[in-house]
Order: structure tokens, then sequence, then C-alpha cells
């Protein structure tokens, strides 16, 4: 559970997006965390006190005169201890309160008396969003430190569509353990792959596996949790892209090869060596590279443009392959290249058939699933590998996993500015 030991003080505005906050406290509570709601008068209008009792089974605070609190100064003692205020929905009335330091009512007075970290999901009719008096209240709470979460865009209960729909409570949840995931990564970009490719054999067949791409968007994600700019180029799968990270979608091994040298600004030289693209570098060259995905080996020479045909009596079709690109020796080979890390899904003799694969690839880093029955499966064993020794990883959910493993490279990059040693 990624927040685990938290304690999130929840405040409720009163907007029709507080229907949502209960289920957000299921949301946060299935996360780890344990949750304290504070709401304004409004806000009792649309949701009752008494649910989010029943909900976060704590006491529910609406007044700054609670006799609750020893010293009667609820204010000041709900965020102490809390790891973080998060108010959702925040109206637009809320936002020019904490713009202009106002503090009126118990929800407002503990935000300007917070020893913890203040988030709000802005919630408001498209029309108040985009008025030029609340955009100038949100880009002072920005200035002032708030994290501010959304909104998204699409129909609202005033049966208008635009922006100012607070998030969905998942997309809140997640967001919330992305802002207390240390940035190991701040500052840098990511490249990786993930999933199968598809390589045709006819226009209804092709050779394919069973990798499902869990563990490279579960990497993606940590990776962007951690601070990175990603780019996540996967093969064919359904599984949603984690928030804050971009994706291109490839099908076979060479247009992931193609999006990938394209990604890491990599092109081909006249004589036949990598180098970088110096207009794409100047943008900004990835710093980490990370060959996730399930590459195939070999392809079809020439697939076929229709269909082939079954026939009684006729011999099966001959299928002429031929070696797809080597993703990871292609950037690991190229004139000043990112960190590389490889993957590797091996039957027998993990440690040593890793380590070679590592040495061929010319990577710092190779890291093994143990056994190789794991394609599908949201869980993992991992070994890492580099040339002085192994690490394992032990079996934990691939979203924990990643985690780890995302520490672990962290602690191997150099400095930003230190390329020699890249």
């Amino acid at each position: 559970m990624e927040l685990q030991s938290r304690r999130i003080l929840l405040g409720v505005t009163g907007g029709i997006a507080a229907y949502k906050s209960a289920e957000l406290v299921r949301e946060l509570q299935r996360a780890g965390a344990t949750v304290q709601v504070v709401m304004t008068r409004a806000a009792t209008e649309f949701v009752t006190p008494l649910t989010f009792q029943a909900l976060s089974g704590q006491p529910v605070f609406t007044d700054p005169w609670d006799l609750r609190v020893d010293n009667a100064m609820a204010h000041i003692e709900l965020t102490r201890g809390a790891d973080g205020l998060l108010v959702a929905p925040a109206t637009a009335d809320f936002v020019a309160k904490l713009a202009h330091g106002l503090a009126d009512d118990l929800l407002s007075t503990t935000a300007l008396a917070r020893e913890c970290p203040l988030l709000v999901a802005p919630a408001m009719n498209r029309q108040m969003w985009g008025q030029p008096a609340t955009q100038r209240n949100v880009a002072r709470v920005i200035e002032d430190g708030v994290t501010v979460l959304g909104p998204d865009s699409g129909d609202q209960a005033c049966g208008e569509v635009g922006a100012g729909r607070m998030m969905e409570p998942l997309a809140i949840v997640e967001e919330l353990v992305a802002f207390f995931t240390p940035k190991r990564l701040a500052g840098r970009r990511v490249v990786l792959t993930a999933g199968p490719t598809f390589e045709p054999i006819d226009p209804v067949r092709g050779i394919t596996n069973l990798s499902s791409g869990k563990m490279g968007f579960a990497i993606a994600r940590a990776c962007r949790h951690a601070g990175a700019e990603v780019t996540l180029v996967a093969g064919p799968t359904t599984l949603p892209t984690p928030a804050g990270v971009r994706r291109i979608d490839v099908s076979t091994a060479q247009q992931m090869h193609d999006a990938v040298m394209q990604a890491c600004a990599i092109e081909s030289s006249p004589a036949g060596t990598r180098s970088r693209s110096e207009a794409t570098t100047a943008q900004g060259r990835p710093d980490l590279f990370i060959a996730v995905a399930a590459v195939a080996d070999w392809r079809a020479a020439t697939p076929s443009g229709s269909k082939l045909k079954k026939r009684d009596g006729a011999t099966l079709p001959a299928l002429e392959l031929v070696l797809n690109p080597d993703i990871l020796a292609a950037v690991a080979g190229a004139t000043d290249p990112p960190f590389c890390v490889g993957f590797a899904a091996e039957s027998e003799d993990l440690e040593r058939n890793g380590q070679d694969k590592r040495r061929r690839r010319n990577v710092p880093l190779l890291v093994a699933n143990i056994g190789h029955q794991t394609f599908g499966r949201d869980d993992n064993e991992l070994l890492l590998i580099d040339e002085r020794a192994t690490r394992r990883l032990p079996r934990a959910g691939k979203h924990e996993l990643a985690r780890a493993l995302v520490e672990d490279i962290a602690a191997r990059l150099p400095p930003s500015n230190d390329r020699s040693r890249r």
C-alpha cells in the first residue's frame, strides 16, 4: 500500500463534487492512509458529516469552536502530525481565500495555520475556472507553494462541458503517491520500452510472446513518481498509460527501434555508426534508457500480403526468418549514450546467461527475471547484475519492485552534468 502510515487531513468544500470525496476517502484508505475529514458549512449541504465519519472511522470537524479538542484550537491541532492537507473539492471561493490569506471558517483557518504540505483539487463550473480572477488566484497559490491537482475537463453537473471538473478519486490518489515519493530522478529524462512486439506473418498471424507490459509500465510510473520526464515506447498492450507519462505505441521490433532511436536522439551516420542528432540533443537528451520490452528476436523476411490458406494435402508454407535490430545494443553503442539498463528473461543458468548478455550489450546493469513464467503476473522476483556482483530483489508486486529498482538505478546514475561516466 503506497500511502501506508500516511495521515491525510481531507478538506471538503461546498461543491457538487463533494460526493466524489466519499469515494476518495475509501481510495485513500485502500492505499494505506488514515483519513480525517474537515468540512465547510457549505459542504454539509451536499454530504453529511455522518457519511464521512462512517467511511473514515474518524470524527469529522466543521466548527472552529469545536470543544472536542482539548485546547479548543482545532485549526492548529488538526494538522499536527498530518502528512498533508488535501482539499478536494476546492471551490473557487476557497482558492480565493487561500490566495488572499483569508481565514473565516475552520478549514481556511486550518490551511493558514498548517504544519504540513497543502494540496488542492479545484472543482467548479468551466466559466468560473476560466475567469481571470480565478486564474490569478490559482497562480498565486502555486507561487505560495500549494500543489494544485487538476482540474480535469469534461461533462459538468450544470450540463456544460469544459475544464473545471475535479479529478477522479483514483487519479487524486495517484498524484498523492507521486507527491510523497522522493524525487531521486528530478530533472532527469528517461526513455523505456515495455510490452511485447508483434511480427506479422500475414495480415492475421504473427510472431509474438506472452509479455503483458506490466513490469515496464510499473517502472515508467515509478520513474515519473521519482520526478523524471518519462517517454514510454509500448508494444501491443491494453494497459492504461501511467499519469504524466508520454506514450508512443508501436507494434513491430523495427517500429520500436525507430521510436527509441528518435526518443534517444540517435541517428545513423554515413559510416554506419550511431551518433546523437544535434537538433534533438539541443532539446535535452535522455539520461537513462531502460529496455524492459520483450522484443522478438526474429521476424518474417517477407510477410504475406494476404492470408496464408490451409489446403488439404498441401505442404506447410516455408517461413524464412531474419534478425530484428537489437535496440539495447544500438542505444548502448551510440556516441555518449544514456545510462542503459537491460532486462533478460532466461529459462536456465540465470546469472551466467544474464552476465553474458550484459557484457555483449555493454551495459552497466542488467535486470533478470527470476523464473521464466513471469509474463502476465502481478508479482515478480528480480536479479540485478552488474560488473561487480549480483543483488536479488525478493518476490513482490511489480509496483513495489519498480520502486525498489528505480531507487537502485538512481543511486547508480552519475551527476547530470557528468557525462564522462555514462
